[in-house]
């Protein structure tokens, strides 16, 4: 028999993984389009109560930027980003309460208790997770960009999700934020998981894509970089390779390795056991983002483990 097709081998080399991670916090964000595909959001499920079978903790963020495009498009509301950061003006912030707190974060704890796990949902308001404050006009490309009501974070509050985590309850987060004053907030999900992972002090943050992970060219899934870090990144990005979506993701990344979240890892939600490939073989699947001065060259996941 192929050891490749060999279950009692991949059990073994999968056991080495289970040991490491049992009890470490996993912080899991998982994008707007996946969240919108029935049969991806259910298969993420799967794969999440797999982790928490193997007593590996999971907290789940969302946002759900397709969906609210969407439904903007069918209220008329207009969409505009900037630097692929979402302006909220105030009938933007009520169709992004309609869907995150909505359809969405509903159909996603069906799915999760489904597959047999005990979520609870919350947003940033919730037990004052989050402490946000409006952003002020940013300059951006020789322009000021009023963001709306799009919530910078100022503190994490994490007790409640610590509360429900001893409990044995899956917290899935929205990324609407609040204050003390009552004033709602859009907050960037991506920035939301990565201060979280840093609060909660995670083993890894993963970003759930619909690519393959970080691209070397956008146009090609096969330039696909395995592993990287904030030098390898800061020349990407002074090159233009980090456009769109991808740009407030890797910010959010490296915040979360100041933090001290071990590993951030860019996987697809769309590749069958894309989360499960990329935490429990020495391979992977997709991008891991690690501190600089560490070795890469062929030393795989493994030898990355904190």
């Amino acid at each position: 028999m192929s050891p490749h097709l060999d279950p009692w081998r991949a059990l073994r080399s999968a056991a080495r993984y289970v040991n490491q991670f049992r009890d470490r916090t996993f912080v899991v964000k998982l994008g707007g389009e996946l969240l919108s595909d029935a049969a991806h959001r259910r298969a993420v499920a799967e794969q999440i109560a797999v982790l928490w079978r193997f007593s590996i903790p999971v907290v789940l963020v969302h946002g759900g930027g397709g969906d609210l495009d969407r439904l903007c498009e069918q209220l008329g509301i207009p969409v505009e980003k900037s630097a692929g950061r979402r302006q909220t003006p105030p009938e933007v912030l009520e169709a992004a309460k309609m869907s995150f707190l909505g359809r969405l974060q509903t159909d996603l704890l069906a799915d999760l208790r489904a597959a047999g796990l005990s979520p609870v949902g919350l947003s940033g308001i919730d037990a004052g997770l989050v402490e946000a404050r409006r952003r002020p006009p940013v300059s951006i490309c020789g322009g000021m960009v009023d963001f709306g009501a799009v919530g910078d974070i100022e503190a994490l509050r994490p007790a409640v999700v610590q509360d429900l985590l001893a409990g044995g309850h899956l917290p899935v987060v929205a990324s609407i934020t609040g204050d003390d004053e009552g004033r709602i907030f859009n907050t960037n999900a991506d920035t939301l998981a990565a201060a979280l992972a840093g609060a909660i002090k995670a083993e890894k943050l993963f970003y759930l894509l619909e690519l393959p992970g970080l691209l070397a060219d956008i146009d090609d899934p096969a330039s696909l970089i395995t592993e990287i870090d904030p030098a390898g990144l800061e020349k990407m990005d002074a090159a233009g390779a980090l456009q769109g979506g991808m740009q407030p993701k890797i910010t959010a990344g490296l915040s979360a390795l100041e933090a001290g979240v071990e590993r951030v890892h860019l996987v697809s939600g769309v590749r069958a056991d894309g989360l499960l490939e990329e935490v429990f073989t020495n391979e992977g699947c997709g991008t891991m983002i690690h501190r600089e001065c560490e070795p890469t060259s062929g030393t795989g996941r493994m030898a990355h483990v904190g």
